[in-house]
């Protein structure tokens, strides 16, 4: 082989395998960097799967959940196995002998066992519980007088009460399942301001990209009118001081473009990041059109924001745990009364077959009273504290309340009124892009300024801006109206309802 063949063949050699290192560079670049075009209702839809909010949201969900299914739990009847497997003594007690009538030091010695076997069930209405329970015991007895017992209930009832104290289960039914509904309309209220959220982002990278685009077509406006500029000027057609003005403004649209290619980045990166995207993820994105006409009624959204939004819940909840420390200070403050009744059967033997037969009738009833005498004020002063924070607690819920419905309020009459200026503003635009074209031919051909081409671009760019911005108002207040009422109203259906039918709940 010549030594031309063989430079020619090092030669091919080395250009594949730069062009491999290239592609495969090209590759990795491309695959980095993630290309997305999103509409707005798939970045909702993609936030609603993926941003970190949602998941906290879930979890906060979950644990509300979690609770109620416990407090449902405690209402049905519980089943218990008491043991003691093994009890063993060996010590020296005090014992009375009465033949002596003295106390005398014994040694003591016995081994003991247990199991019992308990259901009780809670009655809400009274606060009271019954039972059903059974029961065996067996003793052991070492020493000079050695024998063995055993003691058995082979079933009892009975129930206990306490007949003028404070009642929690009533309570506990009334708050547990408006603080499961409240949980539950937590987490639509936050997949809402996701949604509302997740709107802000992607209208505010939508104007960023708008003026990305912009600055860029400006850019080469301007370098074509700079260009047209020199030509007129060398015929005298425009003087040095509109040149020069075209001049500055070719410049200044470069160091503008830049400007925003950055302002485009950071827009960028904030949407990825609440998405959870890669940071190296590009986005564009498809602006919506122009919205479907929807009257929505103040007196509605009110309705249903009263019904559905979870600060009312929590208001309620608040209210009603106020008024429950009310009651048990006020009832706490006067005397306790409680009564414990059981009916069964009961056995001791020396065996353990014995221990279950002719069983003896057991019947017990306690009922124990305590008054307080002398408690220099201490339940009276509790009480009074708990009557004047139910009053501060029912003040301020109504407060907070017309906070909301002022918030609904306006937010209804903006959005209302925010339709119309989307028809203006797009109107604007149309006929900002048809001046600025006009004038821009016009000052080609000699017969416009520089002062009118500049004002009427400046309106195109105005008239964009503007645009972008009544369409960003206009979803940013309807996902707003959609968290402050949990109601749909281009459907019609309840957020809350679609999500009980959907979990079953």
């Amino acid at each position: 082989m010549t030594t031309y063949n063989k430079t020619y063949l090092r030669s091919a050699f080395c250009i594949l395998c730069v062009s491999i290192l290239l592609l495969t560079g090209n590759c990795r670049s491309a695959y980095a960097r993630q290309s997305l075009l999103l509409t707005l209702e798939r970045t909702i839809k993609l936030a609603a799967d993926s941003a970190l909010e949602v998941f906290r949201s879930k979890n906060m969900y979950l644990a509300g959940y979690w609770e109620y299914r416990t407090y449902q739990a405690q209402r049905l009847p519980s089943l218990s196995l008491n043991l003691t497997p093994a009890q063993y003594y060996r010590d020296i007690t005090r014992r009375y002998d009465s033949t002596d009538d003295i106390d005398v030091y014994r040694k003591q010695q016995y081994y003991y066992a247990y199991g019992g076997l308990s259901v009780i069930q809670n009655f809400d209405m009274l606060g009271g519980s019954f039972f059903v329970d059974t029961d065996l015991g067996y003793m052991r007895n070492f020493g000079d007088n050695t024998y063995s017992q055993y003691t058995s209930v082979p079933v009892r009832v009975g129930y206990s009460q306490e007949l003028l104290g404070y009642n929690p289960f009533k309570w506990e039914r009334k708050i547990e399942p408006l603080k499961f509904e409240k949980v539950k309309k937590e987490f639509l209220y936050n997949m809402e301001n996701v949604s509302e959220e997740t709107t802000r982002y992607f209208f505010e990278l939508a104007m960023a990209q708008a003026e990305y685009d912009l600055a860029k077509d400006n850019v080469a406006s301007s370098d074509t009118l700079y260009k047209t500029g020199l030509q007129r000027h060398k015929i005298a057609s425009i003087t040095q001081a509109d040149l020069l003005t075209l001049r500055l403004d070719a410049v200044n649209a470069k160091n503008t473009l830049q400007n925003k290619e950055n302002a485009l980045k950071r827009a960028m990166f904030s949407l990825a990041s609440y998405l959870n995207f890669d940071k190296n993820t590009e986005i564009r994105l498809l602006l919506p059109g122009k919205p479907q006409q929807m009257e929505i009624s103040v007196d509605d959204a009110l309705l249903y924001a009263r019904e559905n939004n979870p600060a009312f819940l929590e208001f309620r909840q608040k209210v009603l745990e106020a008024e429950r420390e009310t009651d048990r200070t006020k009832k706490e403050a006067l005397f306790n009364a409680s009564v414990r009744a059981s009916i069964g059967f009961n056995q001791v033997a020396s065996n353990f077959r014995d221990a279950y037969r002719n069983p003896l009738q057991q019947d017990i009833l306690s009922i124990s009273i305590s008054i307080p005498l002398v408690d220099w004020g201490i339940r009276k002063g509790k009480y009074n504290v708990a009557k004047n924070t139910l009053n501060v607690t029912q003040i301020s819920a109504r407060q907070n309340e017309l906070t909301i419905e002022e918030d609904v309020i306006m937010t209804i009459s903006e959005f209302n009124i925010q339709q119309s200026l989307i028809i203006s503003a797009e109107e604007a635009l149309d006929l900002a892009q048809m001046a600025y074209a006009e004038t821009k031919q016009r000052f080609i051909i000699g017969k416009a300024d520089i002062n009118s081409l500049t004002l009427s671009l400046n309106r195109q760019q105005e008239a964009q801006r503007n645009y972008i911005s009544a369409l960003s108002d206009y979803w940013v207040k309807y996902y707003k109206i959609r968290k402050l009422t949990l109601h749909d109203f281009e459907t019609g259906i309840s957020i809350s309802n679609l999500f009980d039918y959907k979990y079953g709940l």
